[in-house]
């Protein structure tokens, strides 16, 4: 015979579903127990933090700014008699800012000269080269039948010149603008300055500490019986809270004065700096002008050598002006042929050309006048023409007018 297996089925008793249900009611109670103990906690947190919102509060009442005016904060201490080693915060914050930010405009000056030295010192090399090769060429063919042999020689010499201009300008540049500039950003003043300005902010911060302290045992004092040892902790919070203050008081005004000499310096060494960098650009492109100038009219008479190898002696009937009027107009006659200076003059009477080599003036003309010569002509350029013309016919300008100098040009 074959057996058939049926599965077992479980059989629940009585005892043991009373064994089931005690267990889960002791689960349960042990999980509500749990609850309450965390509720009880939270609240206990809870109010230990209005405790302590209570204990702020007071202390910011006594230690935070209680008003604000014109954007500065005049802060009420209780007690402390005066109000400056807070005050003083807010101007130090303002000093630390601008020299730390003029500190940067000094960086960005000084790298923008490194720059342009570097740039320009390979420019010179270039132009140096050149120079060499066209005054090479000039030399060698010097004195054959070579028109371009003259004007080579002066163009590398004028060049070299303006080279030895422009490394006149990048010397001082580098001596008296990059160099002291630097200095200052590494130098020791700005650094102590800013050293005591952190060491002030680390003594607030203990003064604003010893505060809290002493406020809290001012507070324990009132909650609990009044104790020697106590009042005795109070009190030595007390004078060490006082100390803190007069060393604070006493830091924030060494800081505040090392801050402000700095700024000071800081404003005076950049501006001067900048000025100095003004007046090198000026004189070496002043320079350059009467470089280029002179070369210019040394090409020129290469040119048209007939045009001003010699000058027109005076017409006959041609009136010239007294001696005292000839020389009010800035136009120097005793002195023989002037070269190589160059000027402005501007015409105050008419003048018509009637020989080769003069030049018609116009009233109001602006001349660029290269030659003065003792017989009381001058020879100049105007409007493209060049010639001669009566030294007291202009009068010397010293600037005129830019929509003139196209004209002159």
């Amino acid at each position: 015979m074959k057996r058939h297996f049926s599965p077992r089925r479980p059989r629940f008793s009585l005892q043991s579903s009373l064994h089931f249900f005690t267990r889960f009611h002791c689960l349960k109670t042990k999980v509500t127990v749990s609850v309450i103990k965390e509720r009880r906690k939270m609240d206990a947190i809870r109010k230990q933090a209005s405790k302590l919102r209570e204990q702020v509060a007071r202390q910011q009442q006594v230690m935070l700014p209680c008003s604000v005016s014109r954007g500065t904060s005049f802060v009420v201490v209780a007690n402390s008699g005066s109000a400056y080693w807070l005050c003083s915060l807010e101007k130090l914050r303002k000093l630390y800012n601008s020299t730390k930010t003029a500190k940067h405009f000094q960086r960005h000056i000084v790298r923008g000269i490194e720059g342009l030295i570097s740039v320009s010192s390979k420019q010179m090399e270039i132009v140096r080269k050149l120079a060499k090769d066209c005054c090479k060429y000039g030399t060698e063919n010097q004195g054959g039948d070579y028109p371009l042999a003259g004007p080579s020689l002066q163009f590398g010499n004028s060049y070299e010149t303006l080279e030895n201009e422009r490394e006149t300008l990048l010397g001082i540049l580098g001596d008296q603008i990059s160099e002291p500039l630097r200095a200052q950003i590494t130098g020791a003043p700005l650094e102590d300055a800013r050293h005591l300005t952190h060491r002030y902010d680390k003594l607030r911060q203990e003064v604003e500490a010893q505060a809290a302290e002493v406020l809290r045992r001012r507070s324990k004092l009132r909650d609990t019986s009044v104790s020697a040892e106590n009042s005795m902790r109070l009190q030595t919070a007390e004078t060490r809270l006082k100390e803190l203050k007069s060393a604070l008081t006493a830091l924030g005004r060494e800081a505040t004065t090392a801050m402000l000499s700095v700024e000071e310096q800081q404003q005076q060494v950049t501006l001067q700096s900048l000025c100095t960098m003004v007046d090198a650009e000026r004189a070496y492109h002043r320079n350059a002008l009467v470089i280029l100038e002179k070369l210019y009219t040394e090409m020129i008479d290469e040119r048209h050598p007939k045009e001003s190898s010699s000058f027109p002696p005076p017409r006959v009937g041609h009136s010239q002006p007294t001696t005292e009027n000839a020389n009010s107009n800035g136009v120097d006659h005793k002195h023989n042929n002037q070269t190589g200076t160059f000027f402005f003059a501007k015409v105050i009477h008419p003048f018509d050309a009637q020989a080769e080599g003069e030049l018609s003036l116009s009233v109001d003309d602006y001349v660029v006048v290269r030659q003065v010569d003792r017989n009381g002509w001058s020879e100049g350029e105007c409007k493209g023409n060049a010639g001669w013309f009566p030294s007291a016919y202009v009068q010397r300008q010293d600037i005129i007018p830019a929509s003139k100098i196209a004209e002159v040009e």
